[in-house]
């Protein structure tokens, strides 16, 4: 469980990571800065453009340690994995069902009931526990609404039209979304989900957290052997990982939104940790991104009781967890896919 949890960020845009025996060796300049031993990590995920040399991304591919490579302002760039982790069964099962509408429908509905079920409980927490700090009117016709779409997206079997199901509970969701947001700063005020470029602080913490949870769901998948590019809710795009996104759906409200929520009431971040930029882009600092990042591995520590299996575990272990119910599902082990309903 640990190993799993235990995930490398390198944030220096100016360090190259090397193969030093069985460590990753960080250099700057030719000289090394740190080492840190292989067989601890779960994944790499580097923000430096100074890369990696071959003989570390065959050392993790060997071993299974996902190694990801951002911008140093967190725009994914490229992984680098090993063999498949399963078996060409299941990826052809995966790739039928993917190509055949109702097949695809069926899971993505599953994991959209989930999105919309965790946003409204998210909504309802609020509405509860700081009622006398929120517009209550508000959050309680968001819940509502998000709880009226959700036989709706049940029964639904056009996969555009649920995909229009999810835009208005998104609607619904973002529309009070201001209302979760307890801190009085100025620069922490959300109007708009605005994605490429984020244009607020808010939006900001937003991306990067869905960034680091798209990541640990490619890497969940390809620990169970799916393929992460070929989705069911997002379709094929070159370089996209679409069965991540599908993934994550499920999971943003109630771990990436909450995560947010969490470093801006308790004032983990300050508006110094955002830079804005001349093209209207607000961009986390260097100093920012290393307090969201430690955040962010604390976070994945904590644990939680998971509604399907009943088990306690660590939040990080969720996307494994979900990862391997859908290849379960896939294989037909399971009657449907059973997404992580939030309490």
């Amino acid at each position: 469980m640990k190993q799993l949890l235990n995930t490398l960020y390198i944030l220096s845009e100016d360090l190259y990571l090397s193969l030093d025996g069985e460590n990753v060796a960080a250099n700057r300049a030719g000289q090394v800065l740190a080492r840190y031993p292989l067989h601890t990590l779960q994944g790499i995920v580097t923000f430096s453009y100074a890369g990696a040399s071959p003989a570390l991304m065959g050392a993790c591919a060997k071993r299974q340690i996902g190694l990801a490579f951002c911008t140093p302002r967190g725009r994914f760039l490229a992984r680098v994995t090993g063999g498949d982790a399963g078996n060409v069964l299941l990826r052809r099962a995966q790739y039928r069902i993917a190509d055949d509408a109702a097949g695809s429908c069926a899971v993505s509905r599953a994991m959209i009931f989930g999105k919309l079920y965790n946003a409204r409980a998210s909504v309802a927490r609020a509405a509860r526990d700081h009622a006398l700090r929120v517009d209550l009117p508000r959050l309680e016709a968001a819940c509502r609404q998000l709880q009226d779409l959700l036989p709706q997206v049940r029964a639904e079997t056009q996969p555009d039209r649920l995909r229009g199901l999810e835009g208005v509970g998104s609607s619904a969701y973002f529309g009070v979304f201001d209302q979760l947001i307890l801190n009085p700063e100025e620069a922490f005020r959300f109007t708009v989900r605005s994605r490429r470029p984020p244009l607020d602080a808010v939006n900001a913490l937003l991306s990067f957290a869905y960034s680091l949870l798209a990541q640990d769901c490619a890497s969940a998948l390809e620990s169970v052997g799916l393929d992460p590019y070929v989705g069911f809710l997002h379709r094929d795009r070159p370089g996209r990982t679409s069965l991540a996104l599908d993934l994550m759906e499920e999971l943003r409200p109630c771990l990436a939104d909450r995560f947010v929520l969490t470093l801006l009431n308790n004032r983990m971040v300050k508006p110094a940790d955002f830079q804005p930029m001349e093209s209207g882009a607000v961009l986390l600092t260097d100093d920012g991104r290393k307090a969201f990042l430690k955040a962010w591995q604390e976070r994945k520590k904590e644990t939680l009781t998971h509604p399907y299996l009943g088990e306690k575990l660590p939040w990080g272990m969720v996307p494994y967890l979900q990862a391997l119910l859908l290849a379960r599902q896939l294989r037909g082990d399971l009657d449907g896919y059973p997404p992580f309903l939030w309490k």
